[in-house]
């Protein structure tokens, strides 16, 4: 083999393994990146909303809606479910959310990879008759609310200093946060229809709602 024929057959290896560190890394940045869009796309259920009764008080002239509210833990537990009873089916839930700088939620940090919240109160604006149920009481520790595997001082200051967060903006830059404020998400809540209360890991609160199945309507289940 001449000497021209070798150094093209080295030059082609050459290329080859080349070829294949560059593809190898270029699909490990594409993963890398989809796992970036994910988290940043992603949302938690953390709470489910039922109309469990609906009654007309004739003497009263107004219809009463009573609704489940079942909150999840950061386990994804079911807590201890609260009832509320309204004279009206618009139905809010005042909270405080908090959200982190978009390198944490990225990198999926165990703490600050997706928003921190609490509810505060349920509630049904119906003027100066408005009716309002606490849920977590101001800087009382949410129900339920603990980062598994991953407790340690930040977690205890968060909730200690989670009302500084939302009005001290430079404390809030200190450990991350982005912005904290008040949210109060709400919708028409109807017999036969589950809400289901997502917090997206970089953002705040929505209500979705989905028919229940054929099977459970008119049931009542204990």
């Amino acid at each position: 083999m001449s000497k021209l024929a070798e150094f093209r057959k080295i030059a082609v290896i050459i290329i080859i393994v080349l070829a294949g560190f560059y593809l190898s890394s270029l699909y490990l940045q594409n993963k890398m990146l989809q796992k970036i869009i994910e988290r940043l796309t992603a949302d938690t259920r953390i709470a489910e909303v039922l109309v469990t009764d609906v009654k007309f008080d004739a003497r009263e002239n107004k219809t009463y809606t009573t609704i489940k509210f079942l909150e999840f833990n950061s386990d994804n537990k079911p807590l201890e479910p609260k009832y509320f009873t309204f004279s009206g089916n618009v139905i809010q839930f005042q909270s405080m959310v908090i959200r982190f700088d978009d390198l944490y939620v990225k990198r999926g940090h165990p703490l600050k990879g997706k928003s921190a919240y609490f509810f505060m109160k349920a509630f049904c604006l119906q003027g100066k008759d408005t009716e309002v149920f606490d849920i977590t009481k101001v800087n009382e520790v949410p129900q339920g609310y603990r980062v598994s595997r991953a407790k340690n001082i930040f977690e205890q200051r968060l909730w200690q200093k989670f009302w500084g967060y939302a009005f001290d903006p430079k404390m809030a830059k200190s450990v991350g946060v982005k912005n904290a404020q008040i949210e109060a998400p709400g919708t028409r809540f109807l017999p036969g229809v589950l809400y289901t209360i997502k917090i997206e890991h970089d953002g705040g609160m929505r209500i979705d709602s989905q028919p229940l199945p054929e099977i459970l309507k008119g049931e009542k289940i204990k």
